[in-house]
């Protein structure tokens, strides 16, 4: 599940980053699209350098334009250069960048009329032009982090955001909006095209165009000083989780540990220099990067090993040179006074601004499901206790955090008799995506294809598909990076956009410019010759980032400002993310990606049986701990007074003690490694997962009520989900789209029904 706005209008706002989708631990038509990509070239980059004289041909020809001219950041490409855009690339190219577009700004402020030839598709090409080249330099930091890249980043960003800025306070712009909304026109305007004007004008107040010229001023110095720390504190995290090493040497430490993480271990032994690792030999290297630290919580008997590498991961970056303790208090502190700038009480108001949800309306949503998971949470941590009893556990009458993931683990492989490790050989990668492309090509009639050499790439590992209509035409493409590496890749899970679907960038202007996204996970990567085995859940995260590629690449809107994941209110894209996820318990599907990779064995038709049983297994307990997430979140942005009596720490302190029966320890610095509220775009707005998550469960109802075993009736629900939620994107209200795919408004009936929680409730 990584967009991270408040809004995502305009994808360059001030001290906003590209937008993601983060997974936590994140219509196809027309046909007749005359864009077209010449056949798939060597996988090297093509560059058209024509196009770049034009794009710069104010310059003069010296030999640093010359530099200019060579730099791939500036090349008009059909994909991005990945393969061979440095660091060295990024200063040069997007000052010269900048230099154009403040020129381009310059220009249509002075020509600029309140109509839509006139302000927004020259407005658009500025945005978009900005969002592709540093989209793609962020993106670069996310999956092949190195120093030289941060600094070049860290010295361009102000002046990036400076630019953004200027761009946000246009008066001339902001007028030209007002002008069209109150001229004779607007009622002409399509809803997209009005969604347009209504948000910008909107996004304008937001950043501040209203204030006068000393608070614009303090206003702008908040801006920049946020886009600092966000990136500041995104970096102490993975330098923090990087320098966690923990070698073992004596197998008997890791006893439990299963095959295929002992595997990873020695790989990472192996690649930290021991050279000789072995899985069955060791040595075995141990870090806090999630596929290595899940395995020991969840396997390792070894208790003292267990909370040693439990108190690593909720301490990290919280000491020494990686203390993101003063970046989380000033962060907040200026999150309030840029709210409060803006005349609202607090930064939960101003980020509620741009969403479906109110804070009253998120709170209250929050108690509704913390009450319905209180009990059925006290019954789950009850009969952890009797089973680790009845196991003879010494530390059953007092489990502590460390005990829980492990004694869990056991409950379901006797519960169920399901072993994450043992279901890994049937969970190959290729199988996932092959059944995962077999799914939509029915749901959605597409078919996705494999489509390397086309782009390039960052990385050997990462592949690139097609997306094609019913006729074989192509609408969209998509890359997809799947393994952990945790040298250079930050953790987690998320999908982001490389290119929006448009209008204005067509070549014909009768035809659009295709959406292109790109896919990230970090699951295990193959250990020797094993593909990679993925767990149930990295099944559901891949079908969870896949939801949210298919709504950027299935769009039919043509208007590039609200195509896609663009302009959607932020607490409605988690519903196509998390309505994928229910597919993975649809038999048809799971027996069709779950064949043994060695021996094509199907799942068991039992084993079935006992994962569909297990899908509410321990659900209190997970519903709580996404609701202390959100709880926390809204507390510390709505409530919590900078500098006050209370610290962050007292605040997560209190807030647990209501939605966890174990409260955190006091050592607890889970707030230092919290990037989605700090590095991300969930601030305020980590509830959105539950709140989307009532949506899609409603929305995937839609198909139980027209029958799972029914093919057609799969496929014409499936295809007017496609022609609404999935092709309608930011250009129509969300709860519109939703009513017009379901009917009616949505209940949280169904997301209770499928965590087993009603009968609580009841």
């Amino acid at each position: 599940m990584a967009i991270a706005m408040a809004s995502l209008m305009f994808l360059i706002r001030s001290s906003n980053p590209k937008p993601l989708l983060i997974h936590p631990f994140c219509p196809l038509r027309p046909s007749s699209f005359s864009f077209r990509l010449r056949p798939p070239p060597p996988r090297t980059t093509i560059l058209r350098r024509s196009s770049v004289t034009s794009f710069f041909s104010d310059q003069a020809q010296s030999p640093s334009s010359t530099a200019i001219e060579d730099n791939p950041l500036l090349q008009d490409f059909e994909f991005p250069p990945f393969d061979v855009i440095d660091a060295s690339h990024v200063r040069p190219g997007m000052r010269a960048l900048l230099k154009k577009l403040d020129d381009d700004l310059a220009e249509l402020e002075k020509t600029v009329e309140p109509s839509w030839p006139k302000l927004v598709e020259p407005l658009e090409r500025i945005i978009d032009r900005l969002s592709v080249v540093w989209g793609a330099i962020n993106h670069l930091k996310a999956v092949k982090d190195t120093p030289e890249l941060r600094s070049a980043i860290e010295e361009i960003q102000p002046e990036k955001i400076t630019f953004g800025l200027k761009l946000d306070q246009s008066k001339p712009i902001y007028n030209a909006f007002k002008a069209l909304k109150e001229s004779p026109d607007w009622a002409a305007l399509s809803d997209a095209r009005k969604r347009i004007v209504e948000s910008s004008i909107k996004d304008a107040v937001l950043s501040g165009i209203s204030l006068e010229d000393d608070e614009r001023e303090e206003f702008n110095k908040i801006q920049q000083e946020l886009a600092k720390l966000s990136k500041r504190f995104g970096e102490n995290v993975l330098d923090a989780t990087k320098k966690f090493e923990k070698l073992i040497t004596d197998k008997k430490e890791i006893e439990g540990l299963p095959a295929t993480a002992l595997g990873l271990a020695a790989q990472i032994a192996t690649s930290k220099g021991h050279e000789n690792a072995t899985a069955e030999n060791g040595p075995w290297m141990i870090t806090l990067d999630g596929p290595s630290f899940m395995s020991v919580m969840q396997h390792v008997k070894n208790r003292a090993l267990r909370e040693e590498i439990y108190r690593a991961y909720v301490t990290r970056a919280s000491s020494g040179d990686f203390d993101n303790t003063p970046i989380i208090d000033q962060i907040l502190k200026l999150r309030l006074a840029k709210a409060n700038l803006l005349g609202y009480n607090n930064y939960a108001e101003l980020s509620m601004a741009t969403k479906m949800a109110t804070v009253d309306k998120a709170e209250e949503l929050l108690e509704k499901l913390r009450s319905a998971s209180w009990n059925a949470a006290v019954l789950d941590m009850e009969e952890l206790k009797q089973f680790s009893k009845s196991q003879g556990a010494p530390e059953a009458d007092e489990l502590a955090h460390w005990d829980i993931s492990f004694w869990s683990e056991r409950l379901r492989e006797s519960k169920y008799e399901i072993n994450e490790e043992e279901l890994r050989p049937y969970f190959s990668l290729p199988k996932v995506m092959d059944g995962l492309f077999n799914l939509v090509k029915m749901l959605f009639d597409i078919d996705v294809v494999p489509a390397d050499g086309l782009a390039p790439v960052w990385n050997s590992d990462v592949n690139f598909y097609c997306i094609k209509d019913s006729t074989g035409s192509p609408i969209s493409y998509f890359y997809f990076d799947p393994y952990s590496r945790p040298s250079e890749k930050r953790g987690g899970a998320w999908m982001g956009e490389v290119f929006a679907r448009t209008r204005v960038f067509s070549h014909d202007k009768t035809s659009v410019r295709l959406p292109v996204a790109h896919m990230v996970c970090n699951q295990m990567p193959p250990v020797g010759d094993k593909p990679s085995l993925m767990t149930f859940r990295e099944v559901e995260t891949v079908f969870h980032e896949f939801g949210h590629a298919l709504q950027h690449m299935l769009t039919i809107q043509d208007e590039g400002l609200v195509a896609g994941i663009r302009g959607i209110e932020w607490d409605a894209v988690e519903l196509p993310s998390q309505f994928m996820e229910n597919w993975c318990y649809h038999r048809d599907t799971l027996m069709s990606i779950a064949k043994h990779y060695e021996t094509g064995e199907s799942l068991p038709e039992d084993i079935y049986q006992k994962l569909l049983a297990a899908r509410t297994f321990r659900a209190g307990t997970m519903s709580l701990r996404q609701l202390k997430f959100a709880t926390l979140d809204l507390e510390l942005h709505s409530k919590y007074v900078p500098g006050g009596p209370e610290s962050i720490y007292d605040v997560d302190q209190r807030v647990g003690k209501r939605t966890q029966l174990l409260p955190p320890l006091p050592e607890d610095r889970f707030l230092c490694g919290f990037s989605h509220i700090f590095a991300g775009g969930y601030a305020a707005g980590y509830y959105s997962y539950k709140w989307a998550e009532v949506l899609s469960a409603d929305a995937f109802s839609a198909f139980e009520d027209a029958g799972l075993n029914d093919d057609k009736a799969l496929r014409d629900t499936g295809y007017r989900f496609r022609d609404t939620v999935l092709a309608l994107g930011g250009g129509k209200d969300p709860l519109e789209v939703f009513i017009e795919f379901r009917g009616r408004e949505p209940s949280p009936e169904p997301l209770l029904r499928h965590n087993g929680l009603l009968q609580t409730t009841a």
